[in-house]
């Protein structure tokens, strides 16, 4: 083999290892937030956190996973970009790959994720693979713009969406049930026996996913290690410090002002504390600003520990549907058999029993999750692959 050829498909490896590495730690952080609400959902925590009645401990461990969703998003635009442009091989186009998958995921949304999470099908949460499966099928059209168009579309509705805070519908007025969906969480069928509730408003979440289509050229072959670090580095500097002024200020990105505490953890929390459901755009610069530097961090690294953390990145779809389901059982079990012990619930006393809770389960689901992603990227099935 040509020296050349096998540089570049070893760089290439280690460029893709590295956003199956994030992926993979992300994905620990979703399992401890899951446990959180498994197992510790007598202290509820509420968008933004109230900070009178979080506790350190809670706040910073319900901080960790707010990096979940917009890494999820965004590297599902980057992998879109990488699909459509292999390595060594002829461009093509995402549209009808990102279709399928999109109408996949907001299927095992519905059929799957939601009895895991409830039991019961008297309430669908739409929820975050919602959220991914909706923005897939968006980016389906528009991968065919124009790529600066992508982007500016992207920026504009990740930085201008908080402007739309303003904007509300009553549940009887036209155009609630599509304002929901797109920016104000709410219900969108009610009747006696049923409801469906959009949980995670769509808008920012597709500003994200452009975005992170727009980042995949730094991840082509022609783009250096070295440069693709600085960049990332940038991005991160520059997200950060975009965060830094406008939430110093009070400007602009957060519906939640911050104020200045006698105890300094509740000042930090303070400045910290921002809207989820939906994104702001405070939250955004946050979490991808982290996801950028982690990128950088994480380009060139080999180890037993990342080669470790990327296999969880590696089968995400299988991690997600294995441990939700462990947590439904687990849960089940422990209160049938133990009963509750705070109101109807049982529940764990510590924020560090969750955590625990947490490596245990990561650990018990590492060889399944292994041996899975082994025989999905050894299969041929495009319906396995999509797991």
């Amino acid at each position: 083999m040509d020296i050349s050829l096998q540089l570049t498909q070893e760089n290439i490896k280690k460029r893709i290892a590295s956003i199956d590495i994030v992926r993979g730690l992300v994905m620990l952080l979703m399992l401890v937030d899951h446990v959180r609400e498994r197992f510790f959902y007598h202290q509820q925590v509420s968008d933004p956190m109230e900070l009178d009645t979080t506790s350190p401990q809670l706040f910073f461990t319900r901080l960790s996973a707010h990096f979940c969703a917009p890494v999820f998003v965004f590297l599902s635009g980057l992998s879109a970009w990488l699909y459509a442009h292999p390595a060594n091989k002829p461009q093509r186009s995402p549209r009808g790959f990102l279709f399928k998958r999109g109408v996949f995921i907001i299927f095992i949304e519905i059929a799957v994720i939601n009895w895991l999470w409830m039991g019961s099908y008297e309430t669908l949460w739409l929820q975050v693979m919602w959220a991914i499966g909706i923005s897939m099928l968006v980016l389906s059209l528009a991968s065919a713009l124009p790529y600066k168009l992508i982007l500016a579309i992207g920026l504009l509705i990740v930085a201008g969406h908080n402007a739309l805070s303003t904007i509300h519908f009553a549940p009887n007025e036209w155009g609630y049930t599509i304002w929901t969906i797109l920016h104000d969480r709410g219900f969108i069928y009610t009747s006696e026996h049923f409801k469906i509730k959009a949980s995670y408003p769509v808008l920012p979440w597709i500003g994200v996913i452009l975005l992170g289509y727009c980042m995949g050229p730094l991840y082509s072959s022609v783009v250096a290690s070295a440069k693709r670090k600085r960049i990332l580095l940038l991005a991160f500097a520059g997200a950060w410090f975009t965060l830094l002024v406008l939430r110093s200020f009070n400007l602009y990105g957060e519906t939640l002002p911050w104020s200045v505490s006698l105890d300094p953890f509740l000042t930090v929390m303070s400045f910290l504390n921002y809207t989820k459901y939906p994104p702001s755009l405070d939250f955004i610069l946050l979490t991808l600003g982290g996801l950028f530097l982690a990128l950088a961090l994480l380009e060139n690294a080999d180890n037993a520990f990342t080669k470790a953390i990327e296999t969880f990145g590696s089968a995400p779809m299988f991690f997600y549907i294995v441990h939700l389901f462990i947590l439904l059982v687990g849960y089940e079990v422990l209160l049938t058999t133990l009963g509750p012990n705070q109101g109807e619930l049982f529940a764990v006393d510590h924020v560090w029993q969750i955590w625990l809770i947490a490596i245990g389960l990561a650990l018990l689901l590492f060889l399944p999750t292994k041996a899975f992603a082994q025989f999905k990227h050894s299969s041929r099935s495009n319906l396995i692959k999509y797991f």
